[in-house]
């Protein structure tokens, strides 16, 4: 058997399957990855949480840096991979998805179970009143008026629904991953670099806990050596043909 076919092999055996992805699946829907080059953060330096709540010139370029990033989140669609995991996921092939990203194109997919461990930016949040907003009118208003606009509920301190560097990740959210690879006896990580913690550690958790570990990434990750199968390949490419191996398609 080749890859594809040994990986729907075990999909098609696992009870407990999990997807975990990052940036790659995404950047083939045009989104791109912050930490490659041209990206985002090869232009601007990340705002840090503390300077965030510290600083109002910070906020200022913390809501600048969103707004860029805002038009690829809304002109983005799901491609093949988002639409095959939805699929898997619907079918009861796949249990949930852990995702990196923060897009929201798996549920745009039909996803139904997504742990957003860095959170979503299709929203924005109140730190005061936890109070919740659809990113875009919020988003608008900033470029409008070049300012940051105050809660509409208490007048406290939006930002993005986002985990930011130097913000602890929701505790709820890393618990509820955790059980999910704990769990697992097949997890799919796909379009990570597996290199920031503490989300890259849930393959390695997974594997210890006796799940089958897939790697499918365009390039080389940290774990490779621990997984059971690399695959090196387009995201999309290679789900869609391991769904064709599923269903005996050639």
């Amino acid at each position: 058997m080749n890859k594809m076919e040994i990986a729907a092999s075990w999909l098609k055996e696992a009870r407990r399957a999990v997807a975990f992805t990052g940036a790659g699946i995404s950047t083939e829907s045009g989104v791109p990855d912050f930490r490659s080059p041209g990206g985002v953060w090869s232009k601007s330096q990340p705002v840090y949480f503390d300077d965030f709540l510290a600083s109002e010139a910070a906020r200022l370029e913390y809501w600048r840096q969103k707004s860029v990033a805002h038009q690829d989140f809304v002109q983005a669609t799901p491609n093949p991979g988002h639409r095959t995991l939805a699929a898997w996921q619907a079918s009861g092939r796949l249990r949930a998805v852990i995702t990196q990203n923060i897009d929201g194109l798996h549920q745009l997919a039909g996803s139904t179970d997504v742990v957003e461990l860095h959170g979503t930016a299709l929203f924005i949040a109140c730190l005061q009143c936890g109070e919740r907003y659809e990113a875009d009118p919020l988003v608008r208003q900033f470029l409008d008026t070049q300012q940051v606009p105050p809660c509409p509920a208490c007048g406290g301190i939006l930002k993005h629904a986002t985990i930011s560097f130097g913000q602890a990740l929701d505790g709820r959210v890393l618990d509820r991953a955790t059980q999910l690879v704990r769990e697992a006896d097949l997890l799919l990580a796909m379009g990570s670099s597996l290199v920031v913690y503490p989300a890259a550690a849930l393959p390695e958790l997974a594997r210890e806990h006796g799940a089958r570990l897939v790697i499918i990434n365009r390039d080389a990750t940290l774990l490779d050596s621990r997984a059971d199968l690399v695959i090196r390949n387009s995201i999309g490419q290679a789900l869609v043909e391991i769904d064709h191996c599923m269903n005996g398609q050639p």
